[in-house]
């Protein structure tokens, strides 16, 4: 199913998936104006960390699975700009910076 998939759906508890590996679940969807995002809980990879990811980096959504998958790999993942407390979903700043790394990727 394409990204609309989501309209209007919680995608909390959803598997995501980068294009190369399972990266962890939703843990919410936030509609900051102008930078709809997801949070994951990457689990065990550093400690419990969560990683905020653009709705653009969605690259498909199998609502019946219950599965996100992703057009960058984890390692990109790994390398996005961190947040550090859950206010930093909501602060301009902290989201043009990711924004900006993200784009990098999708545009080379």
């Amino acid at each position: 199913m394409a990204l609309n998939a989501l309209a209007g759906a919680d995608p909390t508890e959803f598997s995501v998936e980068a294009s190369d590996d399972s990266l962890g679940t939703v843990d919410r969807r936030s509609l900051v104006l102008e930078f709809d995002h997801l949070v994951v809980d990457t689990g065990l990879w550093k400690f419990g960390r969560s990683t905020a990811i653009p709705m653009g980096m969605v690259a498909r959504v199998d609502a019946e699975r219950r599965v996100i998958t992703l057009l960058c790999t984890k390692e990109q993942v790994k390398g996005a700009p961190r947040f550090a407390r859950d206010q930093d979903t909501n602060d301009p700043v902290y989201l043009a910076r990711l924004g900006a790394y993200y784009s990098g990727i999708l545009t080379p």
